[in-house]
Order: C-alpha cells, then structure tokens, then sequence
C-alpha cells in the first residue's frame, strides 16, 4: 500500500514582524530562517512552559473583583490554567512523560506558585484594574512593515498616561544588558504610538524571578530610533530572504537550541531552502553592504 504523505502549510516569505523574531534574527539570522521560513519544530522546555503558566494565572486572576485578588487566590488557578494549556498544546505534557510518580511535577508547580506569590510583593492587584490584559497588537508602518505582539498588561491612568507592563520569571538582567531587555517594551510603545498616536508613559517589565521591576520613560525620539532600527533590520530580512543567505551567529546560546542538527556550526545541514532565490545582479557589490557611503 503506497504511503500518503501529507504536506504542511507551503512556506512562504515573512510578512511581518514581532518582538521575538526581530530578536531571533538580531541573535541568529539562521535561527530566525528555522523558525519562521522551515517552520522547525521545537521541543517545549520547563521554563518556558512555566513563564507560560504564569502568565495565564495573573491574566485571569484580574477576572475577580479587586478585594478578591489575593496570593491563596492566585494560586488557586494554577490547576485549572495547566489543565487548559495541556488541552491548548499536548506536546507540554512531553515535559513530564518519565516523571511517573509526579514528583518532577509537583515541584515545577511548586516553583509557580513561588513565582506567582513574589508577584504580590511587586504590585498591588487589588489597587489595579487593567484597561489591557493580553492585547495583541498591529501597526502597519509607513514603509509598509507590519509590526505585532501582545502586550502583558496595558494601564491607562484618569488622565490617559499609558503604562506598558509585561511579567518575566526569569532573573532581571545585569545594568550593562538592560538596554537589550528594553527593547521589546519600546517596540510595543511604537505600536501604541502608531495606532493612538500616543506615547506611553511608561514602560515596566516585572522580574519574577529575581524580584525586581525595570522601569523606562520613553520620549518620541526613542520610539523614532526604534523604527529606524526595525525598518534596517526588516530591510536586512528581506535580502536574506531573496538571496537565501541565513547565516548563523555563534554564541554561548547555541547550547540550549533546538537545531544543532541542521546547523553548520555543528556539521549539520539546513534543509532544502523552501522559497524561490533572486538570480545574482551582475556586478554587484560587496555582500552586506546597506548602501553606498
């Protein structure tokens, strides 16, 4: 009997771009063309899964009223909201296949319930009524670069300042790596400057892990430098597409990816590149150049 092979959603080149996958491409050109042009799998991980879970539990504790919104409360959600992303994505009950006893499991569900409470000592829930929680967001800038993403949490104040917040379970990263953890905040405030035409009042990323809270002012001239950053780094992903040239980017991260297999700098090979490559121009110049000085 001849075996059917079904075939997956064709590939086809990026139409827009997010936080992550700007930051995947400023990481590794070559991660970023396995994640978004081949649709690599990837397998989940603990912490992810757990930042997560996190995320949902303080999504949904906003759903009670404010004097409800306690730690034993928060807390309690974290059976239901791990049954629901279970039933979302199967592939995160891989996590604990060999865990038969529960244990494994039992002590990552102890760690977001620590991550949750540290929480409460960062922010005041009852205090807060969200005018945002998970707002997925698109603007479509002027160069014709769609930009998306979803924002945490969205606080607008009586007097319509905007507040940017998004929760991290990780550890809040050292002064001299602040910059790069801020710029997905700023890149979120272009949006909202974008579509309300509005800038923030505040940007705020929240440090579970650590218990720390990373807070910035933006002004009108950062948003403007992130645009022009955005609209280099697009313009850079777009030749890559064409020319099919995704070349990888060795760091101390490469450890802990998913595709050491189809990577060079491993003696992998990438698969067959998936979209049509632009014929070379005749006396072009130097490879990676932006334009002429």
């Amino acid at each position: 009997m001849d075996t059917v092979v079904v075939a997956g959603p064709p590939a086809a080149p990026p139409v827009s771009l997010s936080p992550s996958r700007a930051s995947d491409f400023m990481q590794c050109p070559l991660l970023y063309r396995f994640r978004v042009i081949d649709r690599l799998p990837e397998k989940p991980s603990e912490a992810a899964t757990r930042g997560t879970l996190v995320h949902a539990v303080l999504e949904r504790l906003f759903d009670a009223p404010a004097g409800d919104r306690t730690v034993p409360r928060a807390k309690s959600l974290i059976p239901g909201q791990w049954d629901r992303l279970r039933e979302s994505r199967p592939e995160v009950a891989e996590l604990f296949a060999d865990d038969p006893e529960g244990e494994r499991l039992a002590r990552w569900l102890t760690e977001a319930e620590a991550l949750v409470e540290r929480w409460f000592t960062l922010e005041d829930p009852s205090r807060l009524e969200p005018a945002e929680r998970e707002l997925f967001v698109e603007a479509e800038l002027d160069s014709g670069l769609r930009l998306r993403g979803i924002i945490d949490r969205v606080d607008v104040a009586p007097t319509g300042e905007v507040r940017i917040v998004d929760y991290k379970t990780g550890k809040a990263p050292r002064p001299e790596y602040a910059e790069g953890a801020l710029f997905q905040m700023k890149f979120y405030a272009l949006v909202v400057w974008r579509l309300k035409k509005v800038v923030p009042r505040r940007l705020q990323l929240v440090y579970l892990g650590s218990g720390d809270v990373l807070t910035y002012d933006p002004v009108l001239a950062d948003l403007e430098r992130v645009e022009r950053k955005l609209l280099a780094l697009w313009e850079a992903i777009r030749r890559a597409t064409e020319t099919g040239d995704w070349r990888p980017r060795p760091t101390k991260l490469c450890g802990w990816c998913d595709h050491q297999a189809h990577c060079p700098e491993f003696g992998g090979t990438p698969p067959p590149y998936p979209l049509p490559l632009r014929a070379p121009e005749s006396g072009g110049g130097e490879q990676g150049r932006m334009g002429p000085d």
